[in-house]
């Protein structure tokens, strides 16, 4: 019998593990964007060095949410205050279950009275939409898929500036000084002749804004945006370079939803269907556990403690209380040895078993990727977004370890490749593990971003 929802998947595989680890699709992908417009690594410099253009356009999902019950709805289910959140405004949006494990989060906009749009990965707005079709709350909700799953036009353009330069082009496709708008904060102006949002973000420590609007606009806002940029070294950033953006901003997009396990969200695996993110997502790498709640997160794990508020009532308020005083893992940054990299590369050419391919400027075969990170043989957490940053000239992952080990400088192991030679997903060939020489440092990796996101 075909498996209807994701409570008879779990099932018909043995566990919640079996199934995400024999998952038969690969990394989260980036559609329609070109794989380089350049080559990755000058798309990499220029955020960095000049002005690197995104075209976010395609590869999240968006949720429109309007009603007089709205607001409530997202603040019953996110860790963040809904004190102050006006109009023209953006939250980092993070959804926990009743034990205080992230499900997932994404960017919630408040386009205007009782509207709002919630952009991400598919976990967040399954999670959303349950709430309120279960819940009762005076609010629609209408869903544009990412375009891999949809069929149609979408409904949005996305796009984002960034970069040293990125206030010089902003300023020469609109006409105007730069927008005063503070983080994360919202404005509308002109480009082209036409009314365009702006969100004020930023992505490792330099300037930048987030473009959207409606879709028939976007090719004549992009070119636009291109054409006021060519003096300035702007570069339009593919879908090969992109995903290696977080890793200097230090944002892991990659965790395993935690709605595995447990009555209390029983009803919620039957309403997820068997074709969900959460049921067909692949689980990769050397951290092996048969208890899948030993790859869920907390806010406190993702680095995301500072905006949890404990002035309203929401899922997992009461676990994240206790947790609050007690925390016992950190957010680091994984720098490589060299050396070690090189040997990786170096099997590819010798008759032996070879060590797991590593892809640049992204290691990515899995949904979720999930590295052991070991200190004298003894495992201390967890690495995952592994990549290549050109402006660092380093191989990084992102992690989360014990804190008595997450001190910069700190010597570490890291375990490459899976166990048994790899799995059944066809995105690993056969292949042994190998221990990889590391170094912790802080996350985010780059400075300006650490200093920049602090001060904010």
């Amino acid at each position: 019998m075909t498996d209807k929802n994701l409570e008879q998947a779990i099932q018909a595989a043995g566990s919640a593990g079996e199934l995400l680890r024999n998952s038969q699709i690969g990394p989260y992908a980036f559609p329609v964007v070109r794989a380089e417009f350049t080559n990755w690594r000058d798309e990499q410099r220029s955020w960095a060095e000049t002005c690197a253009l995104f075209d976010l356009s395609h590869h999240m999902t968006d949720l429109y949410v309007e009603g007089p019950d709205a607001l409530k709805l997202f603040s019953d289910l996110t860790v963040n205050t809904f004190k102050s959140f006006p109009v023209n405004q953006a939250k980092q949006f993070v959804a926990c279950n009743h034990d205080g494990h992230v499900i997932s989060d994404g960017i919630l906009f408040h386009l205007d009275d009782n509207k709002f749009n919630l952009t991400g990965r598919p976990p967040i707005h399954n999670w959303v939409q349950y709430n309120l079709a279960t819940g009762r709350y005076d609010a629609t909700a209408e869903r544009d898929e990412r375009t891999a799953d949809n069929h149609g036009r979408r409904k949005t353009f996305r796009f984002q500036i960034q970069g040293p330069n990125a206030v010089k082009v902003m300023e020469k496709v609109t006409g105007r000084p730069a927008p005063d708008i503070r983080f994360f904060h919202m404005d509308v102006f002109t480009i082209d002749g036409r009314a365009i949002r702006a969100l004020r973000h930023g992505m490792a420590g330099q300037p930048g804004w987030e473009l959207f609007g409606p879709w028939e606009y976007g090719d004549e806002i992009k070119s636009a945006i291109i054409n006021a940029g060519q003096e300035y070294g702007i570069r339009q950033v593919g879908a090969r370079a992109y995903p290696s953006a977080t890793l200097e901003s230090g944002w892991i997009p990659s965790i395993v939803p935690a709605v595995y396990v447990g009555e209390a969200l029983k009803g919620y695996r039957q309403w997820l269907s068997a074709d969900s993110y959460e049921a067909k997502a692949s689980l990769g790498g050397s951290f092996y556990s048969k208890d899948i709640t030993d790859y869920y997160l907390t806010p406190y794990d993702l680095g995301l403690g500072p905006i949890i508020k404990f002035d309203h009532d929401f899922a997992g308020r009461s676990a994240l209380e206790k947790m609050a005083g007690n925390q016992r893992r950190k957010k680091v940054t994984i720098v490589w040895n060299a050396e070690d990299v090189a040997r990786i590369f170096r099997s590819l050419c010798q008759a032996d078993d070879i060590f797991k391919y590593m892809d640049l400027p992204v290691c990515n075969y899995a949904t979720v990727p999930f590295d052991k990170v070991l200190k004298d043989g003894k495992s201390i957490g967890i690495a995952t977004s592994t990549g290549y940053t050109y402006n660092k000239r380093a191989m990084i992952s992102l992690g989360v370890v014990d804190i008595e080990h997450s001190k910069p400088g700190t010597e570490v192991t890291l375990v490459w490749g899976e166990e048994g030679r790899g799995s059944s997903k066809p995105t690993v060939e056969r292949h042994a593990q190998v221990e990889i020489r590391a170094t912790i440092a802080p996350a985010p990796f780059s400075e300006s971003a650490r200093l920049e996101y602090r001060g904010r």
